[in-house]
């Protein structure tokens, strides 16, 4: 069985770090993150398909009021909880979740 090395997309980690946060305040969060963390298993043991995962992807984010609402809300969350934003990359999600850090921290 060969495994597929791709990354989750900037929608998928968007999904992925809003339920992470989210589950330390309701246990739906937790249940939803071992759900996406599941399907993301499969996609990478080619036991689904990755427009099928991402289908399921974007219908839990537009549950959550689309990707931008859920990369502030994750940002926010991890703002106020610590005081301060650290994921740093040059991916799609952390360039969109610095520019809703800086203007956060700016206010």
């Amino acid at each position: 069985m060969k495994k597929n090395i791709d990354k989750p997309s900037p929608e998928a980690k968007a999904l992925s770090l809003f339920l992470m946060a989210y589950k330390t305040i309701k246990p739906i969060y937790k249940e939803k993150s071992k759900r996406i963390n599941r399907l993301w298993d499969l996609v990478k043991n080619n036991e689904l398909s990755k427009s099928d995962y991402m289908e399921e992807v974007q219908n839990m984010l537009t549950s959550y009021g689309g990707y931008s609402e859920v990369v502030e809300k994750t940002v926010r969350f991890y703002i106020e909880k610590t005081g301060e934003w650290k994921l740093q990359g040059d991916d799609k999600y952390s360039l969109d979740a610095k520019k809703i850090a800086d203007k956060i921290l700016d206010k």
